[in-house]
């Protein structure tokens, strides 16, 4: 007979392992030293989330932007959404190691919708008070500002996941039965 559906008891690590790409792409936005933002040309200006540098032919004169509260608050935004997805990864392997425990997974989703409204208000805030910043030229956001929003989605994804998830609970312990497509007579 055939069975419709996929098999959910091997597709249950999926979410995790997105969780896991997405606490690699958080970390590489985090403590990248460069390529949050650079000037046209990539020779005279670029920005990390911790600094900003300006110079000429290797000589470049570098500031921290920590002094500033707008760049302290995006760092803590960000560091704290990347905490609470290592927790909720550590919580969805928990939750789906042996037997599932769907009111953990809810857990999960909840955390993840925290990690995601923080990071939304960091990277927003980055781009708009770096441009108040800099008035001269033309600027790109680069591949770290990239990695950051990839992370996010990634955890905008793994949210909607880990809420439908509980729903096909018997289908991931293999308890329910099969759906087929047409009905005896």
């Amino acid at each position: 007979m055939f069975r419709c559906g996929i098999a959910y008891p091997r597709c249950r690590w999926i979410a995790p392992l997105i969780l896991l790409f997405a606490i690699i792409f958080d970390i590489i936005a985090v403590a990248a030293t460069s390529g949050w933002v650079e000037d046209e040309d990539a020779q005279s200006h670029y920005a990390s989330m911790w600094k900003n540098c300006r110079g000429r032919n290797k000589h470049w004169d570098c500031s921290s932007l920590m002094e500033l509260s707008w760049a302290q608050a995006v760092a803590a935004l960000m560091i704290l959404g990347l905490v609470l997805l290592i927790i909720a990864f550590i919580i969805s392997c928990v939750a789906l190691c042996r037997t599932v425990n769907s009111s953990l997974l809810y857990v999960v989703g909840g955390l993840l919708l925290i990690a995601v409204i923080l990071q939304v208000i960091a990277l927003i805030i980055y781009p708009v008070k770096f441009n108040e910043l800099i008035f001269e030229g033309h600027y790109d956001y680069t591949w770290a500002y990239g990695f950051g929003w990839g992370a996010t989605a990634l955890m905008i994804g793994c949210v909607v996941l880990f809420c439908c998830l509980p729903r096909y609970e018997d289908e991931m312990l293999g308890l329910a039965k099969p759906k087929y497509i047409y009905s005896s007579a």
